[in-house]
C-alpha cells in the first residue's frame, strides 16, 4: 500500500534543505515531505487519509 492519500492522491514530495550560514541561505541537499496521514473509516471502509481531508469530512459532516 502506498503511503498516500486514499481521497485527494496527495504523497510525499521533494524540497530543499536551507541553511543559514553569515546571512546567506544556501541549499545544503535534498529532503522529503510527507503527508500527515492516519487512518480512518471513509465510506465504511478503513482508509489512509490526510488530516486536510479528514477535517474537511467532519467540516461537511457538522454542516
Amino acid at each position: 500500500m502506498a503511503r498516500m492519500c486514499t481521497i485527494c492522491g496527495k504523497k510525499k514530495q521533494m524540497g530543499n534543505h536551507r541553511k543559514l550560514l553569515r546571512g546567506h541561505y544556501n541549499i545544503t541537499g535534498r529532503r522529503t515531505f510527507k503527508p500527515n496521514l492516519q487512518t480512518t473509516l471513509h465510506e465504511g471502509k478503513k482508509v489512509l487519509a490526510c488530516v486536510n481531508c479528514i477535517r474537511t469530512k467532519a467540516k461537511n459532516a457538522a454542516a
